[in-house]
């Protein structure tokens, strides 16, 4: 891990802190977003916004549930961005098209059509791989996920095996 992401995370603790749920889903989307990008062979900087998007994805929640009394994606989806702008701005050290993909990303996150983009495809399948379990989603469901949303092969491969493929 770059120490840009490590930084990030830290602040990402902070943020949320005492809300151990959301901490640990926003580090189980990273580690997935960052081994799905890994595996698809992702550019330097493509894999780069992935884990700074994946790490604060969900950073419109807080503010989601006191402005509107919901955590539901669309709001966050309204929120998120700008959180996330202000977060990145005070760590400092990303550039302006950083800070605008990322908040591209997070303010589409639960925005399954019209997918465009490496880092959008597997910020979303992490995100599901994690909500499955997180949401104890039904496994005919999963497999509508699967062959809806899913496109990588390593994405595909992990629900399998996460979900799909019951070990005997």
């Amino acid at each position: 891990m770059n120490e840009k992401h490590a930084k990030l995370i830290a602040a990402m603790v902070r943020y949320d802190k005492g809300d151990a749920k959301r901490i640990q889903h926003f580090l189980k989307v990273h580690d997935l977003a960052a081994t799905i990008g890994k595996l698809e062979k992702l550019n330097k900087d493509t894999q780069f916004i992935l884990e700074t998007a994946a790490i604060v994805h969900d950073i419109g929640i807080h503010v989601s549930e006191q402005k509107y009394g919901s955590s539901s994606g669309k709001y966050q989806e309204i929120e998120g961005p700008t959180e996330a702008q202000k977060l990145m701005e005070e760590l400092g050290g990303y550039t302006e098209e950083q800070i605008g993909r990322v908040k591209y990303l997070i303010g589409h996150h639960h925005t399954y059509k019209n997918i465009e983009g490496m880092d959008y495809q597997i910020l979303v399948e992490a995100d599901f791989l994690v909500n499955i379990y997180e949401d104890e989603i039904k496994k005919d469901a999963v497999e509508h996920v699967k062959s809806n949303i899913f496109k990588t092969e390593s994405g595909k491969q992990l629900l399998t095996d996460m979900y799909i493929e019951e070990l005997f």
